[in-house]
């Protein structure tokens, strides 16, 4: 049986487990991404500063623009897509399924790498703690790994109220650093300390400045966090990731750049402005030292404490969703069936994909030990999956503005745009009216057109910064594209032997259009003479194509963060349907 199909898979998890049955509201999806995202400022100073000197921070400034774009794009994806994912959604609904795969493949590295990192800069922070188990942080970070994919096979669950207090204690940890650095150092010569940054930076070559921008990504990993709460977020989901985003955009655009600063130039250059001298400066614990700098031994460890949970729980949480994004492509017939197999043999009967968990933990482990446990040799690697699935997101969301601007149907949910008030608060008064009436022109005819050009603005830098990345890395290169032709080629081998064994590997249409010369065949669900009706459709078809439409009785009951909603996928009647 011949027929046009198309997919909407969803990249699974990126940053935490299940956060129960509650929708969470802006603060709670804040603390989720920030969770994730917020890890990223205790290793990349010391990444950028062994590449870049002191110049680390100004390119995190740098790339703050590209950031705060890209907020944009991820909000409007989270918005579009209420069944969760991300890159992989978007890819699959804008280009076609298998851009969708890709997609996966890029989250795939990039959640392996996640894994890896996050985890052995954890154990380098709490080294900081206890220095003796230095000549073993490698070993009792495959460990941790180790444990960590026992307890998502034994099925522990995290919450996103847990998310909220180590984000919190992390963000409050930052801003006291911060705010004693003000308080110790004088503004004179805080200007000062920026001048000769940006003064050092009128020296660098184009090339160094595309690379320094393109490495400098590494401190905003973790946005793509943001488009995987939507099956669980509050509604309306545009109000909700507005404002969740604007507090990700401040938080993260004043504290990762700062830290960067601080930390690679004061404790390496201007020792004399530290209340607490620093006997060894390690690039591996570069903020919990600047902690002590300023704070004494108490802040230090405070700030080892809580770099080493924060980090080992971003780790944890890129092992879940990486075995998400395994049984999202194993649903949509791109990876074998068996991905999916659950264990239910176990005395406590929480039924866990421990074949997914498996692939998900102990990939990452292997990178740790190829890397021989350097993280200078992680964050080489880092980019390519990171910003291959940023790339991926913005070309496809601009190819469904292009499409939607030349008129073709919106392509995702549609929330109104009288949704962010609540039904039963209390009316407006008359002067609020008027200044709404005022903003509307701005709302509703600027804004979009200014959004629509912005978006080319943003998929240009970030495709130039994933560019740069491919020639100025090559190791990365070799690395994440090794894995994801692998994966690919998985995925094609196992589509054919479908299509031969079956006759139809099918992926369900992410974009519905006008089909000349066709014929609309109606199956619904649990109708036992489906079969019928599709042979009785092939024979009188003639020269028409025929399009199949499916009516499930109904969507997946529960709904959890960073899971695959898509009911096609879930459906497995409806898949055996249609590959017969």
């Amino acid at each position: 049986m011949a027929q046009q199909v198309g997919t909407a898979m969803a990249e699974g998890a990126s940053s935490s487990g299940e956060l129960g049955g509650k929708k969470l509201g802006a603060f709670l999806c804040w603390a989720v991404v920030f969770a994730d995202i917020g890890t990223s400022v205790y290793y990349t100073p010391g990444i950028l500063f062994k590449q870049f000197g002191v110049l680390a921070g100004f390119f995190v400034i740098l790339t703050l623009v590209a950031f705060a774009l890209l907020t944009l794009k991820y909000a409007e994806v989270s918005v579009r897509f209420p069944e969760g994912g991300g890159v992989v959604t978007v890819a699959a609904r804008a280009l076609n399924p298998w851009a969708g795969a890709v997609g996966g493949m890029f989250i795939l590295v990039d959640y392996f790498l996640t894994s890896a990192i996050s985890s052995l800069s954890g154990l380098q922070y709490f080294q900081d703690i206890f220095p003796g188990i230095a000549p073993d942080v490698l070993l009792l970070t495959l460990a941790v790994l180790a444990f960590l994919g026992v307890l998502n096979w034994w099925g522990i669950k995290e919450s996103a109220v847990f998310s909220a207090i180590i984000a919190a204690a992390a963000l409050v940890s930052d801003v006291v650093i911060l705010a004693l650095i003000f308080i110790h150092v004088p503004l004179a010569e805080i200007g000062a300390i920026f001048t000769e940054m940006f003064g050092s930076a009128r020296s660098l070559t184009p090339i160094t400045l595309i690379s320094g921008f393109a490495g400098a990504f590494l401190a905003f990993s973790g946005l793509e966090s943001i488009s995987q709460l939507s099956p669980v977020m509050r509604e309306p989901r545009r109000k909700t990731v507005g404002i969740a985003l604007g507090i990700v955009a401040i938080t993260v655009g004043v504290t990762s750049p700062l830290l960067t600063v601080f930390s690679t130039i004061l404790l390496t250059q201007h020792q004399a402005l530290l209340v607490h001298p620093v006997s060894h400066v390690d690039p591996n614990q570069f903020i919990s030292q600047l902690g002590g700098a300023y704070g004494g031994r108490v802040l230090q460890i405070a700030t080892a404490i809580t770099a080493s949970a924060l980090l080992i729980f971003a780790s944890n949480t890129a092992i879940i969703g990486a075995y998400h994004v395994f049984m999202a492509l194993s649903r949509e017939n791109f990876f074998p069936k068996f991905i999916l197999q659950l264990d239910d043999k176990r005395a406590h009967g929480r039924r866990t994909p421990y074949i997914s968990i498996i692939l998900a933990t102990l990939i990452p482990m292997l990178v740790l030990v190829a890397a021989a446990g350097q993280i200078n040799t992680l964050g080489e690697l880092y980019a390519f999956g990171l910003l291959g699935a940023f790339s991926l997101t913005c070309i496809s969301l601009d190819v469904i503005r292009i499409r939607e601007q030349h008129g073709a149907a919106h392509v995702g949910s549609i929330e109104a745009t009288d949704g962010y008030r609540d039904p039963h608060a209390a009316p407006l008064s008359a002067r609020a009216q008027r200044a709404q009436a005022r903003l509307a022109p701005l709302t509703k005819i600027l804004w979009p057109h200014a959004r629509y050009y912005l978006g080319f603005l943003t998929t240009a830098l970030v495709v130039v910064a994933w560019s740069a990345n491919l020639v100025s890395k090559p190791m990365a290169t070799f690395f994440g594209g090794g894995l994801t032709v692998l994966g690919l080629a998985i995925a094609v081998g196992h589509y054919r032997y479908q299509a031969a064994r079956t006759g139809v590997a099918p992926f369900l249409m992410g974009i519905l259009s006008r089909t000349p010369n066709s014929m609309l065949v109606v199956l619904p669900s649990l109708e036992v003479h489906n079969n019928d009706v599709i042979r009785a459709a092939i024979e009188s078809a003639g020269a028409r194509r025929l399009v199949f439409l499916y009516l499930a009785e109904k969507r997946p009951e529960a709904q959890r963060a960073f899971e695959i909603t898509d009911p096609y996928g879930h459906d497995q009647q409806a898949q055996n349907l249609f590959m017969q």
